[in-house]
């Protein structure tokens, strides 16, 4: 029987809102811990590092965990509707960490260095944010504005990390190069650069205000438009809204996940909405209008004579517009007949003289009903 697979979220020990550099902090960390060639010993070592790999392959990917926030492990099965594997864990390894063959997997672990950050300067990680809407809201569109903390750009040195008119040099570490090499018995490692990160150059005086990196935590408030018809669950993308890069590196990518709150009234079913209203037997007997709630205000609906409780009414084009701005769905409205709950003696008298009058004739559900179960009431 297989094995149950584990939350990623819960395999690399992260909240479900952590950012990207969180998951690869986080990665980085459990990743040395539980390398092979670190627990040669251990015979579920590698187990849980291939794990490790496949959780950090989902949620770095954008567009993988979004999938996964939404259908969990199920996005990824056969008929998951998600194509694409998952990477090998040791080129993830790789990837993270820098250099090559096994003992440049864990170069951080013997000799302290600061793996894989060369690539951080290229570009800033991107951003998750999640958002509740009213279901109003995801109907005819809105903007809003958000607040994000997060690492921006340095006013005080623009994002070059260097004080007003320092020189930049080559780093004294790595000679320029960005790599540096450390061997250890048969292994030559080759490893970014932890003075520099992989650039080849430093300032010679580092931005005061942001030591040098070029970036500040500082909240951002950020405008968004949400389009008409959002679902729930929709994912916007705000480009160039997510951290700065180092030194000048371009900023990453703002994803803000739609969360639309349930409705007092409404319940909705793609751009479909559906309610239930409460209409007097008399009405429901004798016909007549009532109005009905809808997104835009009151709308009357005609219910005829005889109008069974559970009935259901459609109201056209009073639904949610398509996000794509060219249908819209309609309002269906279940009408619920209310039965009297107290009567005094002379209702109670005129109903009992109504019910007479009227006999099996005008009961067509209930002489059908008693048709098809008579067998059930025949004397024993």
């Amino acid at each position: 029987m297989p094995t149950k697979k584990r939350d990623y979220y819960q395999v690399l020990e992260v909240e479900r809102s952590a950012s990207a550099e969180e998951v690869k902090r986080a990665y980085r960390k459990l990743a040395v811990k539980f390398h092979p060639d670190k627990n040669p010993d251990d015979p579920h070592a590698e187990e849980k590092f291939k794990e490790l790999g496949e959780a950090y392959d989902v949620l770095m990917d954008s567009d993988k965990r979004a999938a996964y926030d939404r259908f969990g492990h199920a996005a990824f099965e056969q008929g998951g509707g998600f194509r694409g594997g998952f990477h090998d864990p040791f080129d993830i390894f790789r990837e993270v960490f820098g250099g090559g063959g096994i003992g440049g997997n864990i170069f951080e672990t013997f000799f302290g260095g600061i793996a894989g950050q060369g690539e951080d300067r290229q570009r800033g990680a991107d951003l998750r944010y999640d958002m509740q809407i009213t279901l109003e809201e995801a109907a005819f569109g809105t903007e809003k504005e958000i607040e994000v903390r997060k690492l921006d750009v340095c006013d005080k040195c623009k994002g070059n990390g260097a004080e007003g008119g320092s020189r930049t040099i080559n780093c004294p570490v790595c000679g320029g190069r960005g790599q540096v090499v450390s061997s250890r018995g048969f292994f030559q490692v080759s490893q970014t650069c932890p003075r520099c990160r992989g650039v080849g150059q430093i300032v010679e005086k580092p931005c005061r205000q942001c030591e040098g990196e070029g970036r500040v935590e500082r909240t951002s408030r950020i405008k968004l438009k949400i389009p008409a018809g959002i679902t729930d669950g929709s994912r916007l993308r705000s480009s160039r809204n997510g951290e700065a890069g180092i030194r000048g590196g371009p900023q990453g990518d703002l994803y803000v996940v739609v969360h639309v709150q349930e409705h007092p009234i409404f319940h909705r079913q793609e751009d479909d909405l559906y309610c239930e209203v409460p209409i007097p037997f008399t009405l429901a007997t004798l016909g007549g209008e009532v109005p009905v709630p809808t997104l835009e205000g009151k709308a009357n609906l005609k219910v005829p004579a005889g109008t069974q409780s559970g009935q259901t009414f459609k109201l056209r084009s009073k639904g949610i517009i398509h996000v794509n701005g060219r249908e819209r769905g309609n309002l269906l409205v279940r009408v619920m007949v209310e039965v009297p709950t107290k009567l005094n003696a002379e209702q109670r008298g005129k109903l009992q003289e109504f019910a007479e009058l009227c006999g099996e004739e005008n009961t067509p559900l209930r002489k059908s009903f008693f048709e098809r179960a008579k067998e059930f009431f025949r004397d024993v």
